[in-house]
């Protein structure tokens, strides 16, 4: 926001001290120069003044519209976690926040040696000091090792497994109790009794938690019913206790590369939140009526107690519909048939289909990465999605209509996802132009039916990845907001996380606006006005746990190939800049860097329009999206960065 002489908002700093500040789309950022950032750091809300046009004393910079920061109006973070390093007698913190542009000075490091990765909160920066000082919290262990690494990127990002004291021992009371408490609630008359519908989870093999269950039966008329069931979190999760204020703290679970950290303690997600098999359990359900073309004729929405009979994994699953014969083997043929037909009226609305691949790191009991593999999306993945997809969209829309005019509960949270920025996909489409590919779009703008015929073109290429990767970047980020704009990804109208209240805040509170809707616990005034800071609360959240889960398979990408250093590998370009190749080596998905000097006996120039490098003698390029024969050279696993060099 702007009055007559300031701007207020985030800043975006560089390592080496930069600052850039939006003043709109149409507009420039303004360039922040080091000497007028007035010790802001990334992220911090800052008031900011127009100061005229910025020149680069060294001149690499053409001259720009440039601000001051006049004060700082509050902080993005104050604990940073890095390395103890020693500078000049001074102790120092090495941040691992790699938008952190200056170390910490440590004014208290509680006995922990130099080497070790500790957390410490800033206190301070006085003015005309080099750098902000603060204090040690939390001495995590030594740099280096597997335990101390995983804890520090998850408290780098403000995650933390420890629960505090009134978490704890609430917990400890459901320990307990929350056995009766359940089976108490499961006689319950209001709750609509689904415990003799055949019903199965699921899941990865390596699952803790099941919050979805799936029933499905044929009905006297021919129609079908399918129950897309949802642990009862809010039953045990009252609004304001402290479960609650935790969980709305945490926002979301954070899944490392060994690890989960939750966003509830154990006994609720792991045992009377989990629709483990051949257990009565409370769940919020959206049962659906179908025809054979999966055309929903009638759903409804409430409380529930079911009975998993089955908890399959995606691979259980898949074997028992290959085969044509096993346990609930016509329940899932069923659940598949109804499932292709929703995905294939879905796609047809232009909802666009990525379909990537997940990394998967297999550790051993050190934490030792022992390998790195691609995991494929099966059948029975595809069925789960179309399911929860079914499920987030038809609660969304129910809570629409029910908040029209301003009833009773006149607020809810959505999952928004904004068309792609024009500039974006304009930048998309020549890149892709370059590698030989044409994206379609008008006035900057793109159908989800234009990106799938792009995705589809590129299926089984070694460029493959790279495409859907440039692709994702180029879309808007999905967000919670409580102003519905729909979901371009989806080609929904509305969308809402209903799904996964084990691990999604949101969901949570979408399970209590669906009871108070169906005459249960109403939703004060208090607790709407509240919605808006929450969805951006969880989306930041959301973006921070992500951040976390990414850098942990990277740290162990990089550790795998550290053992294999001078080995050849077939890569992919990923990146041209004028410092040199970014390249995605093939069997790892592991990014790593060939540096300018490295890249072969010429001087090589960066052309900025092709995404290439050109030697200057030789004319050899190195263009975006070539294939690439690279060795590697060096990997530093802290820094989770590799270099290689082509062959």
């Amino acid at each position: 926001m702007a009055d007559e002489h300031f701007y207020e908002g985030p800043i975006t700093m560089t390592r080496k001290g930069f600052g850039f500040f939006s003043v709109g789309e149409d507009r420039e950022d303004l360039l922040v120069p080091p000497e007028w950032t007035n010790h802001a750091l990334s992220g911090d809300i800052v008031k900011i003044a127009a100061a005229g046009s910025y020149r680069d004393p060294s001149g690499r910079m053409p001259p720009r519209e440039a601000g001051k920061v006049v004060e700082i109006v509050s902080r993005a973070r104050e604990t940073f976690v890095g390395t103890l390093v020693e500078d000049g007698g001074k102790t120092l913190l090495a941040p691992d926040y790699k938008k952190m542009y200056v170390p910490l000075e440590v004014r208290d490091s509680k006995s922990a040696a130099l080497g070790y990765k500790v957390l410490v909160r800033m206190r301070g920066w006085e003015a005309g000091a080099p750098y902000p000082w603060g204090v040690v919290e939390e001495v995590i262990g030594k740099a280096g090792a597997h335990e101390t690494e995983m804890r520090a990127l998850a408290l780098g990002q403000g995650f933390s497994s420890d629960f505090p004291p009134g978490v704890v021992k609430d917990a400890e009371y459901l320990k307990e109790h929350g056995r009766a408490i359940l089976e108490k609630e499961t006689v319950n008359p209001k709750r609509r009794d689904f415990r003799d519908a055949p019903t199965c989870t699921i899941d990865p093999f390596d699952a803790k938690d099941f919050d979805d269950a799936l029933s499905v039966r044929t009905l006297a008329d021919g129609s079908i019913e399918v129950g897309v069931h949802i642990a009862d979190v809010s039953f045990f999760v009252q609004s304001g206790n402290a479960l609650d204020k935790e969980a709305r703290e945490r926002a979301t679970s954070v899944y490392l590369v060994d690890r989960t950290i939750p966003m509830l303690p154990e006994i609720l997600s792991n045992d009377l939140c989990s629709l483990n098999p051949d257990q009565d359990r409370l769940a919020v359900s959206a049962v659906f009526t179908l025809d054979r073309d999966a055309n929903v004729t009638s759903e409804w929405f409430g409380e529930t107690v079911i009975h998993s009979d089955k908890r399959f994994t995606y691979e259980n699953a898949q074997e028992v519909l290959d085969a044509g014969a096993g346990t609930m083997h016509d329940e899932l043929s069923l659940l598949l048939d109804l499932s292709k037909k929703l995905r294939a009226r879905r796609q047809a609305k232009g909802a666009v289909d990525f379909d990537t691949m997940e990394v998967k790191v297999k550790l051993d009991e050190n934490g030792t990465p022992l390998a790195v593999v691609l995991k494929e999306r099966k059948a029975t993945n595809l069925l789960i999605e179309d399911f929860m997809l079914l499920a987030n969209e038809a609660v969304a829309t129910h809570l629409a209509k029910l908040t029209k005019n301003d009833g009773p509960h006149f607020s809810s949270l959505y999952r928004i996802h904004d068309a792609p920025d024009a500039d974006r996909i304009e930048n998309l489409a020549n890149l892709l132009r370059v590698m030989g590919y044409h994206l379609k779009i008008a006035g900057g703008k793109v159908t989800g039916a234009e990106l799938n015929k792009l995705l589809d073109a590129v299926k089984g290429k070694p460029e493959e990845y790279l495409v859907k990767t440039a692709t994702l970047r180029s879309m808007s980020k999905a967000v919670y907001a409580t102003r519905n704009i729909g979901h371009f990804g989806l080609a929904f109208e509305y969308y809402t996380h209903f799904t996964s209240p084990i691990r999604r805040y949101p969901d949570l509170v979408i399970h209590r606006l669906v009871k108070a809707h169906a005459g249960g616990t109403s939703i004060t005034a208090v607790e709407m006005q509240e919605f808006d800071a929450l969805a951006l609360h969880a989306s930041e959240r959301e973006v921070a746990a992500a951040d976390a889960e990414r850098d942990s398979v990277k740290m162990k990408q990089v550790e795998f190939l550290a053992g294999r250093i001078g080995e050849e590998f077939d890569a992919v370009i990923s990146g041209v800049t004028e410092r040199g190749l970014y390249v995605e080596e093939q069997t790892t998905r592991a990014d790593g860097m060939i540096r300018i000097k490295d890249v072969g006996d010429d001087y090589f120039e960066y052309d900025e329009k092709h995404y290439r490098l050109v030697g200057r003698r030789t004319k050899k390029a190195y263009q975006l999206g070539d294939p690439i024969r690279i060795k590697l050279i060096a990997a530093r696993v802290t820094e989770k960065e590799l270099d290689f060099v082509p062959i």
